[in-house]
């Protein structure tokens, strides 16, 4: 069957960790695509109906309020003499860790009574989400008698509630009835809630406080900036062992979960508004850090993970098939990010004593990067799947088809990506200050590996083409670069690895027409043989690649570079009403307005959301 993963541009949701509800743009849950109101890894409600006498209100308005209310304004058709549409109907969603609501208000400013009967149609269900994610058709069995079922087994619990509402139960279908009686000028209120339980999943609402949008007084930043803020407390979860430890999920709706380079990636674009998400982060992961080798689960002694599920992750990708375990390690740049995190946030003011009680984990970190990150000991972190069924790219750009020559055709592993030398060679000197500061040896030798490695990249890496000199996306198998010219080398700049002239270099490619959209960095040059504006990551705009790109190039001094990158980001913000998607078009700013969507990108994703504070700095407001 033909993978078709549903797209989202076009739906709105409400989304509060581990709960979410998507729908069609006016607020109607139809049996489509990614709709549904999803618990965790499963969609529990298939398609939620609203009609007053047997047809659907007409939709006028949706104000998004936050990422946990969503608003939908219709008009209700009533048999008089009046032209004006006199009834509205409001149905206010709203989403909390433990369930999904509704109040419904009809309010009517006719002269007469008006007697109605409102009915809500609920199908239930009991989709895997990598089920919906590939847009497999499949039919829930389920069948509910009463307002409490499981929907998967015993440890996954749901309850309908909804008072004054007339009840049937037939078969997987819940219908509500309400009759009402509108009086002269009269409101009537109505409600129902959905609560949802996995007794057994991984993760769950977290227990720490919440962030809180910082003061600024640009009107459009502080839209984006509250949008931001917003989605990212609707993303938080905990580990259930360690509800106190809070992190980021990857983004809505497919990824509610622990992702190690996502939550670290967040957490740090973060750090100038909050330490303790940082903290909380660490700590989280360092709680689950590798302490063995498994090949199945790519595992190693000391490697921050990539992924938790509640249960085995399958998809196809391409031709291949991919099965990931509960539990799945498949990551290269997790662990330098989360010594990089470590040393920034305690940079940033995080408290020393959880600092301290992190420098076991920082150490088994930085003796991954030798020890195995390096599998073939040339002096380079690569990746290559061990198991047959895992990611075969383990980058951030983990798609099958990233790694391109400039010609578009595709590298074979093991691949030594470039930024990835980056984040180790930031992540040795972080660790061996870390290592210094606390009164542990070892920070000399992470200093010379440091420098060796600086030595080895410049030799190994820098490409040209009839634009000049960059750095390649990575090394081959061969140990040839890959002369793709990409967003990657953006990744380099703030790491310590480049010198002033590299960085200069690469600062000027990156602005290059070729690159820079208008709206942000393409993942791709235009000259590249593989480059289509909606390519996943050949062409496309990522929103916290530019926004890594922008943090480091204030760390090297950018600052117009990175103001110019901030306001095209802001300006593509407005284009999606304040919430940043995951990834947009590469078709240039003076061809498009609003950007084109990428239709299947995550809305909202941590990373995307977070970027919103280095775009503040850019622009002088933090």
């Amino acid at each position: 069957m033909a993978y078709r993963q549903p797209f989202l541009h076009n739906l709105t949701g409400v989304f509060s960790a581990p709960l979410q509800a998507w729908a069609d743009p006016h607020g109607q849950i139809r049996d489509s695509g990614a709709q549904g109101i999803h618990c965790g890894d499963d969609r529990i409600i298939r398609s939620a109906v609203l009609t007053v006498d047997g047809s659907e209100p007409e939709w006028v308005s949706t104000q998004v309020r936050s990422a946990q209310r969503v608003e939908y304004v219709h008009f209700v058709r009533v048999a008089s003499q009046v032209a004006d549409p006199l009834m509205h109907l409001t149905r206010a969603r709203t989403a909390d860790a433990q369930g999904v609501a509704e109040h419904i208000r009809l309010e009517s400013a006719y002269e007469f009574v008006v007697r109605q009967e409102v009915r809500l149609v609920l199908d239930v269900d009991n989709t895997p989400m990598e089920q919906v994610k590939s847009g497999a058709a499949r039919r829930s069995d389920l069948t509910v008698t009463g307002p409490q079922w499981n929907w998967r087994d015993e440890d996954t619990t749901a309850f309908l509630d909804a008072p004054e509402a007339h009840i049937d139960y037939d078969g997987g279908r819940i219908t509500l009835t309400w009759p009402v009686v509108i009086e002269p000028g009269g409101t009537v209120d109505l409600n129902w809630r959905l609560s949802a339980n996995d007794a057994v999943a991984p993760m769950v609402a977290p227990s720490g406080p919440a962030l809180t949008v910082p003061p600024v007084e640009d009107e459009l930043l502080r839209r984006l900036l509250d949008r931001s803020v917003s989605d990212l407390n609707g993303l938080r979860m905990a580990a259930a062992d360690r509800p106190e430890d809070t992190f980021l999920a990857a983004g809505a709706p497919w990824f509610f979960t622990m992702f190690g380079r996502d939550s670290l990636i967040s957490a740090r674009l973060l750090l100038p508004i909050d330490t303790s998400l940082a903290g909380s982060t660490l700590r989280a992961l360092a709680a689950r850090q590798g302490g063995s080798i498994d090949p199945e689960t790519a595992e190693q002694p000391g490697k921050i993970l990539h992924e938790v599920r509640r249960g085995t992750l399958s998809f196809t990708e391409g031709d291949a098939g991919v099965s990931l375990p509960p539990v799945y390690f498949g990551t290269i740049d997790a662990t330098p990010l989360w010594i990089c995190l470590l040393h920034d946030a305690w940079r940033a003011g995080l408290p020393e004593s959880q600092v301290e009680a992190l420098l076991d984990q920082l150490e088994a970190a930085l003796s991954w990067l030798r020890d195995h990150g390096d599998s073939d000991g040339d002096g380079f972190l690569e990746y290559q799947d061990e198991s047959g069924h895992g990611l075969a790219n383990q980058g951030w750009k983990d798609s099958g088809d990233s790694i391109r020559w400039h010609d578009g055709s595709l590298a074979d592993g093991p691949i030594a990506l470039a930024e990835v030398q980056g984040y180790a060679y930031e992540a040795a000197f972080g660790g061996a200050a870390l290592l210094d500061a606390f009164g542990r040896q070892g920070g000399d030798s992470w200093r010379r590996y440091a420098a060796e490695l600086k030595d080895r990249f410049r030799r190994a890496f820098w490409c040209s083409d009839e634009l000049g000199p960059y750095p390649a996306i990575a090394l081959d198998s061969s140990k040839r670069a890959v002369d793709g010219v990409t967003s990657n080398m953006g990744h380099l700049l703030g790491t310590g690895i480049l010198s002033d002239d590299e960085a200069r270099t690469i600062a000027g490619r990156l602005m290059d027409a070729t690159m820079f959209s208008g709206y942000g960095i393409r993942t791709v040059s235009t000259t590249n043989g593989g480059f289509w504006p909606t390519r996943y990551h050949a062409g496309s705009v990522w929103t916290h690649d530019t926004g890594m790109i922008i943090s480091g190039l204030l760390k090297d001094g950018f600052t117009s570079e990175a103001s110019a990158l901030a306001g095209g980001l802001l300006r593509a913000a407005e284009g999606f009403d304040w919430r940043l998607p995951e990834l947009f078009s590469g078709h240039p700013a003076h061809e498009v307005w609003p950007p084109i969507p990428y239709p299947a990108s995550c809305r909202p994703q941590a990373w995307a959301a977070a970027t919103s504070v280095p775009i503040a700095q850019a622009l002088g407001a933090l």
